[in-house]
């Protein structure tokens, strides 16, 4: 049976205090993300904080051309709109699901004095920010000097930590566009891990069937952005074992 939504399925919210959390149950927002939406533009005012349960958000930088790769991905395990706290408010990148899910969102009104608070909330985003700042900068060393191969294959094993399942909906032209690679590139590479039966393609989505053959294939990249967030966020608690008795349901928003 599918698991109901609950705030506890993001890793920050199931880590606040249960007096912290009260503060901000009232104000979550549960909305639906589907493919392709786009969560804010590059120069956009942000309005609101996305806490991700099931969905993916990849951050993006486009260029004039309007080229653009992937800087870092965002799941259950952080947050969309860092610079809501970090006094920026605006952004030069672009955030857009990747994976569809939900998120529980909050305005940034309320996240902006929740983190003035200098309370377990602030402690957390900004360790989980050090921790998205180091994605940002592997990936853009890993861009630069790994092959698409060994790209694809962090990439996937990034995506596969933050879903349910061990299936991805998800074509070669947007994996692509996601690297800032060439989709015949991806292909060629999809076609080789999938003769090597570690993964299976049809349709728009690619299936894992051998993650350590993956893991064996990609650069070090995966396990130094794994490895650091898992040090950063070591004491936050994983939904399945932070379910709150009596948790305030949240608003539900359909998107």
């Amino acid at each position: 049976m599918p698991t109901a939504p609950s705030p506890s399925q993001n890793r920050l919210l199931a880590a606040l205090p249960t007096v912290d959390f009260e503060r901000l149950a009232g104000h979550l927002e549960l909305v639906a993300l589907p493919l392709g939406d786009m969560l804010y533009e590059p120069g956009g005012q942000l309005q609101y904080a996305y806490f991700p349960t099931t969905a993916i958000v990849s951050l993006h930088y486009v260029m004039e051309s309007g080229a653009s790769a992937e800087s870092a991905g965002v799941g259950n395990e952080g947050v969309v709109g860092i610079s809501l706290f970090m006094g920026g408010n605006t952004t030069p990148s672009s955030a857009v699901v990747q994976s569809m899910g939900h998120a529980y969102r909050l305005g940034r009104h309320l996240l902006k004095q929740e983190f003035e608070r200098a309370g377990p909330l602030q402690r957390l985003l900004l360790r989980y920010t050090q921790a998205l700042m180091t994605e940002m900068a592997q990936t853009a060393a890993c861009n630069r000097h790994h092959s698409v191969e060994q790209q694809l294959c962090r990439w996937l094993l990034l995506t596969l930590d933050r879903l349910p399942s061990q299936e991805l909906v998800m074509t070669h032209e947007l994996v692509a566009s996601m690297l800032g690679v060439r989709r015949e590139s991806v292909s060629e590479v999809a076609g080789q891990l999938q003769r090597a039966g570690f993964i299976r393609y049809r349709r728009g989505h690619i299936a894992v069937l051998d993650r350590c053959g993956l893991a064996s294939r990609a650069c070090e990249c995966y396990t130094v952005v794994r490895t650091e967030l898992d040090r950063l966020l070591s004491d936050v608690r994983c939904s399945q074992e932070s379910v709150r008795v009596g948790e305030q349901a949240p608003r539900v928003n359909p998107g």
